[in-house]
């Protein structure tokens, strides 16, 4: 519990400053084999309304606004909508709405949406289920466990690179399938990451919870500036982006 009250408040306070946006970080992936957004958007018709849950700062659900009639954006975090509101406005779209909501009470119709997506955001399989409309689909992303290996061991986290199943994915894959959903489908991709300058590690490390408590305690900058010496190559800062997509129907 003192965990997720500490994730809790990391997400309120870096929604309040910037979102999801870690556009400014220069890294280059090799092995990515899909991404979210452009996975949803395949399955989009322009006639569909649009749930995503864990929005953030709302910045890939406005960059892919033109592909549903109405989008609408959710997250948990107070500061996350702040963020997302203000990059709406900013934006001058006008079929893109965000609201602060729990996913596990889903204030919405049943069979109100055509599409619903999370990315890195816990949802709950059954409300989803209940507002997704017949023949619609689910998509999630979410981070696996071996995700960052090399800095987490870096910083005494319990750590592996070779990690042959999910726990995290068999559990949302369990409950789909006891929500109600059909054509489940996983795949996953464990894609290498080059950071190009050591400031790129360290806003990551600041704006993402792979770290708790990162930068709090006076031996954080000597144990990273440790780890950029060890695995700094000509490519970049070495270090590894675990993921899993699920994809079902209802």
């Amino acid at each position: 519990m003192k965990q997720t009250i500490q994730y809790e408040a990391f997400y309120e306070q870096i929604g309040a400053i910037n979102g999801w946006d870690f556009s400014t970080i220069q890294v280059v992936s090799e092995g990515v084999l899909w991404d979210l957004y452009t996975e949803v958007i395949h399955h989009t018709l322009p006639s569909d309304l649009l749930l995503d849950i864990g929005t953030g700062g709302g910045e890939a659900l406005l960059s892919h606004a033109g592909a549903a009639s109405l989008l609408v954006g959710i997250d948990l975090s107070h500061g996350m909508i702040q963020t997302a509101q203000r990059n709406l406005l900013s934006s001058g779209r006008s079929n893109v709405r965000f609201i602060q909501m729990n996913a596990e009470q889903l204030q919405f119709p049943d069979q109100f949406f055509n599409m619903i997506s999370s990315r890195h955001a816990p949802f709950c399989a059954s409300e989803a289920y209940r507002v997704l409309a017949d023949g619609g689909m689910f998509l999630t992303q979410q981070v696996r466990e071996n995700d960052k290996y090399n800095i987490k061991k870096a910083f005494g986290l319990e750590a592996t690179e070779d990690l042959p199943t999910s726990t995290l994915a068999e559990k949302y894959l369990n409950e789909l399938r006891e929500a109600g959903f059909r054509d489940i489908h996983l795949k996953e991709y464990n894609a290498t990451e080059y950071y190009a300058r050591p400031e790129d590690l360290l806003f990551l490390l600041t704006h993402a919870p792979i770290i708790p408590d990162f930068g709090e305690r006076a031996t954080d900058v000597q144990t990273l500036q440790r780890f950029i010496q060890q695995y700094q190559c000509d490519q970049g800062i070495r270090t590894n982006a675990a993921r899993f997509l699920i994809t079902a129907r209802k």
